[in-house]
């Protein structure tokens, strides 16, 4: 599951970050380090960027470099 796929309102951890090195650099300066919890605040609509809260620090996500952050399933 990645984090694009996760729902509104549901938090899960960052099992992996994929892409280039620039791309992971940026991610993990921002906060976005395996391990982590993250929770889908918002959806854009139109296939927009989403708004994701790590810690306590709200981020906008591009929905592309939202595909590639592997998450671990959510708990039921």
């Amino acid at each position: 599951m990645t984090l694009e796929q996760l729902a509104t309102g549901q938090c899960a951890r960052i099992a992996q970050v994929e892409g280039d090195e620039p791309l992971r650099t940026r991610m993990f300066a921002l906060g976005l380090r395996n391990g982590r919890e993250v929770a889908v605040i918002r959806r854009a609509r139109l296939g927009g960027p989403l708004q994701i809260r790590v810690g306590s620090t709200d981020l906008i996500v591009r929905r592309r470099e939202a595909r590639m952050i592997t998450l671990i399933e959510p708990a039921a």
